[in-house]
């Protein structure tokens, strides 16, 4: 395996920062669930062990929903195998800020051994919370926005959702100074407060207002959307980090137990839907899915769902996700898109295209070396000098976003229940530069 690079595991976005997506949202890709960096003594086999089963903690935490992963029977048994599980490391040497050891595990392998010890998993495609949190400090109240500098709040609720992987928005720096808007949702009136942003990407909206009382700070909250609502929610906590993630971990639990698969329903095989757009005819629906067909890791290929000009194919592979983005990525016929730039096709669903499932004829025998798990190579160390320790820090938990998810109803609803991250590209079906590649 090749050495990897820091990019290569660094997060890039924080969670809590991304407010005002522009169209409703109805699901996010978070990606990086899979990749962490935690502080390590030193570079020694024992000291990197010690690392590599802290992270996996942090990564089960985050992929299975729950803290309570973390007490389960066998979970020692999994972390004492951490190190199969990682697709790539890196040693960073540091002086006051300490050794850090960034990490990549396999998607694949950690969804196993979540499955190993009957432990659910959740899905990269998960909900986006809207925030109006309004705190009540020295006697006065403020609104959390996005953009604030050096915000205690912002800053707690930003590390704790990064830990638990939930993609959260704040509301912009527009509204810092609508007093009426903070009474509102200091009162948690929801019909007002949704009023008062109509356009703003989420899936769920949460009023929340947080205050100090005898020591001990509360947060309490309501919740709109996704039949989310209810009766007001508290917690309690000591100090405002310990506040934030308490908030975080009951939303986080909520939308696991609602989202996350049990261990059974993991299956041998991984399964990833590929959503391609510009799939104008039924030639260029049978000449997409033969070329998926024709890859290695390749088992089987079906398709879910069309509408418009937009496919989208249900994958089953061998081996780890980033093997099968490599093969696709050889074939200039598929375009990657993030979901940015991914057009959502308004048109109606379409009777022209008869998708078919892939037939057994259309399986083909796996490549061993696919089937492999990926093993670490050594590990880079690098000089703490040309380290961004801001940076780092931020990198330790924070979760990259790719974007919203440019789908309706249903096809959201469908992201909700995938393990994996939906993979975006648009179908050329004459390569502008030939490679080689040929049917």
């Amino acid at each position: 395996m090749a050495r990897v690079s820091r990019a290569a595991v660094r997060a890039a976005v924080l969670l809590l920062g991304f407010a005002f997506l522009g169209a409703p949202a109805q699901a996010v890709t978070v990606s990086g669930l899979y990749s962490v960096e935690v502080p390590v003594d030193g570079s020694s086999s024992a000291q990197l062990q010690q690392g590599y089963e802290e992270g996996l903690r942090r990564v089960l935490v985050r992929v299975s929903g729950s803290r309570d992963v973390l007490s389960r029977d066998g979970i020692q048994s999994v972390l004492a195998e951490a190190e199969s599980l990682l697709l790539s490391y890196q040693f960073l040497r540091g002086d006051d800020a300490g050794n850090r050891l960034q990490m990549s595990f396999g998607a694949v392998g950690v969804n196993r051994a979540l499955a190993s010890i009957d432990a659910p998993v959740w899905g990269a495609n998960r909900p986006l919370t809207l925030a109006w949190i309004a705190v009540e400090e020295r006697g006065s109240r403020r609104l959390i926005t996005e953009g604030a500098e050096s915000d205690q709040w912002q800053s707690a609720f930003a590390q704790a959702a990064s830990e638990r992987g939930l993609p959260v928005a704040l509301p912009s720096e527009n509204f810092r100074g609508d007093r009426e808007l903070l009474s509102e949702i200091w009162g948690q009136f929801v019909g007002r407060v949704r009023s008062s942003a109509p356009d703003t990407s989420h899936d769920v909206m949460a009023l929340v207002r947080v205050s100090q009382s005898g020591g001990q700070w509360r947060a309490g909250w309501v919740f709109d959307g996704m039949a989310m609502d209810g009766g007001e929610e508290v917690v309690t906590a000591a100090n405002p980090q310990a506040l934030a993630r308490a908030v975080i971990d009951r939303w986080a639990d909520r939308y696991a137990g609602r989202y996350a698969v049990a261990a059974g329903e993991v299956g041998d095989l991984p399964q990833v839907d590929i959503v391609v757009q510009g799939i104008q005819s039924v030639e260029d629906y049978g000449k997409a899915t033969r070329i998926l067909e024709g890859f290695t890791p390749v088992q089987a290929v079906g398709a879910s769902r069309v509408k418009g000009d937009q496919l989208t194919l249900r994958v089953t592979f061998n081996g780890e996700l980033d093997q099968l983005k490599e093969y696709v990525a050889l074939d200039p016929r598929f375009i990657p898109l993030d979901a940015g730039s991914f057009v959502p096709e308004p048109e109606p669903e379409s009777s022209e295209l008869q998708p078919e499932s892939a037939s057994p004829e259309t399986q083909r025998e796996a490549d061993p070396a696919s089937d492999a798990e990926a093993a670490p190579e050594d590990g880079v160390e690098s000089d703490a000098g040309a380290m961004d320790n801001a940076a780092s820090e931020q990198a330790a938990d924070a979760e990259p976003v790719s974007g919203e998810l440019p789908l309706d109803s249903e096809g959201a609803e469908q992201a909700f229940e995938s393990l994996y991250q939906l993979l975006y590209y648009r179908w050329q079906p004459s390569p502008a530069i030939g490679n080689g590649v040929e049917e």
